[in-house]
């Protein structure tokens, strides 16, 4: 029973030590009972207070570079070598719309969604930019996997979220 009690106690007081707040839905999104060894959640936590471009205080320059060299790989997976050739050899991918004819998505490493349209073809939106970020930070290459996937296949989730733009940028939530 003591050993039991000690390791509840230790639980808590890392928890409390890393930030975790008493009772779910609190400002940081983390739960004071999950277990430290769960899978990630990213989602479930708030991340407007990060300055944009990074991943938080507590990633290191080593951090940054495991985490890019990871999603370099899922990229690189995701795409497959064709596409992935195409993509370092040109710095983009078209991926054409399967639900409007005469348009194809423009998709830039780490930068918003370029709307294109065929000659004649008008453009569903106001301006041809499309900003989609991702809920939490990530490296460029892998959100970049993520928008290739939705514009392949779920095209109609991209035409929900996408706030139209009337420049280009860099996104603001990955690095």
């Amino acid at each position: 029973m003591l050993p039991s009690l000690a390791a509840s106690l230790s639980g808590w007081w890392q928890r409390l030590r890393h930030g975790f707040s008493v009772g779910a839905g609190s400002a940081t999104g983390h739960d004071m009972h999950a277990d430290m060894n769960a899978i990630e959640r990213p989602w479930r936590r708030h991340w407007d207070h990060l300055p944009k471009r990074s991943a938080g205080a507590g990633m290191t320059r080593a951090d940054y570079r495991v985490a890019r060299e990871r999603a370099r790989e899922v990229a690189r997976t995701t795409l497959g070598d064709e596409l992935w050739q195409t993509l370092q050899r040109q710095g983009y991918l078209d991926v054409p719309s399967q639900l409007r004819p005469g348009l194809t998505y423009r998709l830039r490493v780490g930068r918003r969604i370029e709307a294109l349209c065929e000659p004649g073809v008008r453009l569903p939106w106001a301006y041809r930019w499309l900003c989609i970020n991702p809920a939490y930070p990530l490296p460029e290459e892998e959100f970049f996997a993520q928008l290739y996937l939705y514009a392949r296949d779920r095209e109609d989730i991209i035409l929900q979220v996408a706030a139209p733009q009337p420049w280009d940028q860099a996104l603001g939530r990955t690095f």
